[in-house]
């Protein structure tokens, strides 16, 4: 197996696991912003201060699971563009 193929594998390696952390990632951030819609109603009917610090740290939860995810799929892509050019070498 020559250099391109082991790096090939490499890539694609890296890709499956990226997918699946996408993939938990995903549902974790609908689980954060179920909690976040719960909180925000919360605060707006209570008009607690309690509740409303509440809302505010489960929507910086929502925001830093988003980053997250966004940075995956970055990479992602970037993974996938090598993984093409080394496609297009091999063939």
């Amino acid at each position: 197996m020559g250099r391109l193929e082991r790096r090939l594998l490499s890539i694609t390696d890296q890709l499956e696991d990226l997918q699946e952390e996408e993939r938990l990632l995903i549902e974790e951030l609908a689980y954060h912003r179920s909690l976040a819609d719960d909180a925000a109603r919360d605060a707006a009917v209570f008009d607690d201060p309690i509740e409303r610090e509440n809302a505010a740290l489960t929507s910086g939860d929502v925001k830093r699971s988003e980053r997250r995810l966004q940075q995956l799929t970055d990479r992602r892509q970037k993974l996938e563009t090598r993984r093409a050019r080394l496609l297009e070498k091999l063939g």
